[in-house]
C-alpha cells in the first residue's frame, strides 16, 4: 500500500495571502461604526444634559426622627434600610454630638465635588457631582444624639445604577470619621 501524503498542489493551495474585504462590506462595517459612535455619543450627551438639569428633590431632610426613605432603585444608601442592597451602618461616636457632626462636616468639606447645601444643628445635606459627566448624589446626615450614631442617606439623584460609587463614598467617609476620631 501506498501511503498517501499531501499533493504538491494541496500544498500550494493552502498558502494564500488574506484579501481586502469586499467593497460592500466595508461600507456597512463603516455604516454600523458610525451608528455605534453616534447612539452612545448621544447617549452619553443626553445623561449629560439630564445630570445638569435635574432639580433636588423633594421631601429630603428629617421626618419623624427619620431620614427620608431611599428609593427602590441600586444606586443609594442607608442607614435606615433594611435590605444588603441599600443597608450600611451610621457612624458611631463618643461624646458630644456637636462636636461629631462638625467632624463630619470637616472632612466632607475636603472631598472633591462637595458642595454643603444645608446646615443644622442635628443634620448635614451636601451635593457631590462627579468631575467627567457632572452627576449629582444628595447626601444627608443626621445625628441621633440618644444613641450615639450619625444616620446618613446617600442617593443619586439620576438614573438608575450608579456602580457602588454611594457606597464607596459612605465608606470612605465612615474610614476618615474612624481616624479623624482616634487622633482627637
Amino acid at each position: 500500500m501506498i501511503a498517501a501524503g499531501p499533493s504538491p498542489i494541496a500544498c500550494h493551495q493552502i498558502e494564500s495571502f488574506p484579501t481586502r474585504p469586499h467593497p460592500m462590506k466595508r461600507q456597512r462595517m463603516h455604516t454600523l461604526i458610525v451608528v455605534v459612535v453616534t447612539v452612545l455619543a448621544a447617549g452619553i450627551a443626553g445623561t449629560f444634559v439630564l445630570s445638569l438639569t435635574a432639580d433636588r428633590p423633594a421631601g429630603l431632610g428629617v421626618h419623624d426622627g427619620r431620614l427620608t426613605e431611599v428609593p427602590s432603585s441600586p444606586n443609594c444608601v442607608s442607614t435606615y434600610a433594611s435590605t444588603k442592597l441599600h443597608g450600611i451602618q451610621p457612624l458611631v461616636f463618643d461624646g458630644n454630638p456637636d462636636r461629631a457632626l462638625e467632624k463630619v462636616r470637616a472632612l466632607v468639606s475636603t472631598m472633591r465635588g462637595a458642595t454643603l447645601v444645608e446646615a443644622k444643628s442635628d443634620y448635614l445635606y451636601v451635593e457631590f457631582r462627579s468631575q467627567m459627566f457632572r452627576f449629582v448624589d444628595d447626601v444627608e446626615f443626621f445625628v441621633d444624639a440618644r444613641t450615639n450614631q450619625i444616620h446618613f442617606r446617600s442617593a443619586s439623584r439620576t438614573g438608575h445604577s450608579d456602580l457602588g460609587v454611594n457606597r464607596a463614598r459612605m465608606e470612605r467617609i465612615r474610614k476618615l470619621f474612624e481616624t479623624r476620631s482616634r487622633d482627637l
